[in-house]
């Protein structure tokens, strides 16, 4: 199975109907139906590595002041045991937690509804330690490889831009320089496989603004350690919205 990077954007997505939803919909098609998802979000950040391990994971809504309609939209996903150990397993080391107080947060299920509407593909989600620094967390990622052989999907989600502070209106269609040029040089960097430069990020000019907290840029580091050097990389939704929300996504997988 591929490992996946989705730039999730505005929660909106999740009721929208656009370019990138389009994209999530032929990304779910591309790939046909995984064996089960292994979900990192930008939005479970927590202080120690933690593993959902719930036949019935909840839908969680961490938005606020947004319609009705995105807080009615549901997304039954069901967990997989099987798998929760798996990844206890690979990750003991770690010291992982099973920890259910979480769920299935927007940076997941906004995507998965249009990649697979039906819900019919169980999803266990992963947190991501804010302890851990890039390096750490792509050696972390690495633990999870064999997953991949099993028919398991990576699914991680975030922004490579990801400032809300800086956002302009959807109605001007400004491109921010700064945003443009940080969303540019990392898919470049990724598309080159330069991990030095990509796990010291914070030198490059604009990182303080493209990532003003990590948390939306960490999810990238788990699912490059989950690829391999093999890997054919494509990218998709090479593109941002409100100026300061980057949806450019990637995903590794192996030559056809």
């Amino acid at each position: 199975m591929p490992v996946l990077f989705v730039g999730h954007g505005s929660p909106m997505h999740a009721i929208n109907d656009n370019a990138f939803t389009q994209q999530w919909q032929k990304l779910g098609e591309q790939i046909g139906k995984p064996k089960a998802i292994l979900a990192i979000s930008a939005h479970w950040y927590t202080s120690h590595t933690a593993v959902q391990a719930t036949p019935v994971p909840q839908q969680i809504y961490d938005m606020y002041g947004f319609p009705q309609a995105l807080y009615d939209k549901k997304y039954p996903a069901v967990g997989d045991a099987q798998l929760s150990m798996q990844v206890l397993n690979l990750l003991a080391a770690q010291g992982i937690q099973i920890d259910n107080s979480w769920g299935i947060d927007h940076g997941i299920w906004s995507i998965l509804v249009h990649m697979y509407p039906q819900a019919d593909v169980p999803v266990v989600q992963l947190s991501i330690n804010q302890n851990l620094s890039p390096q750490q967390m792509y050696a972390l990622g690495q633990q999870l490889q064999p997953l991949r052989q099993e028919g398991i999907l990576i699914l991680t989600s975030g922004n490579i831009v990801h400032n809300l502070r800086m956002m302009v209106s959807d109605r001007s269609n400004e491109e921010l320089p700064w945003a443009k040029d940080f969303d540019n040089w990392m898919r470049d960097k990724v598309l080159a496989r330069d991990l030095e430069t990509i796990l010291n990020y914070e030198q490059y000019p604009y990182a303080d603004l493209a990532a003003p907290t990590p948390d939306h840029m960490d999810p990238l580091f788990y699912a490059l350690g989950a690829t391999r050097e093999q890997d054919q990389v494509t990218v998709f939704n090479d593109a941002r919205e409100l100026g300061s929300l980057s949806m450019t996504s990637f995903m590794w997988h192996e030559h056809p």
